[in-house]
């Protein structure tokens, strides 16, 4: 998985591909990401990470064919709906919640988290303000 925006090779947060070549001698590695590959020299390897397994904050913007999101009320603190519904939108044929249903309840009536402040409403005022005068 690719960790950070790379915009000289078009690769970017959260794009995920495969390796594809390892070359010891010229200290090289290739990850193909979706029918391109990509080398990396040893150096630059701190941009990408395996990707076994991942969150759902690193995911956002992505989607996977498959997703399994275990759901516990061990990490009480994790069980929000909006992290649930991240999860559950990633998957492209196959989304597996793995865990207890109590926790799944618990996450899906729990909206406490940050709510955000994005100003959206106010721009699209201002907006329908200026449409109205032209």
């Amino acid at each position: 998985m690719q960790t950070e925006n790379d915009y000289d090779k078009e690769v970017y947060n959260g794009d995920v591909g495969f390796v594809t070549a390892i070359d010891p001698v010229i200290g090289e590695l290739r990850i193909g990401f979706d029918g391109r590959d990509i080398a990396y020299l040893f150096g630059e390897l701190d941009q990408v990470s395996l990707a076994y397994a991942t969150t759902i904050h690193k995911s956002q913007g992505s989607e996977y064919p498959v997703v399994i999101i275990p759901v516990t009320t061990q990490h009480y603190a994790m069980l929000q709906r909006n992290l649930l519904y991240t999860g559950v939108t990633r998957g492209k044929r196959l989304v597996t919640l793995l865990g207890q249903r109590k926790a799944v309840m618990i996450a899906v009536k729990n909206v406490s988290g940050r709510r955000r402040w994005s100003k959206l409403r106010e721009w699209l005022n201002e907006a329908s303000l200026q449409l109205g005068k032209s």
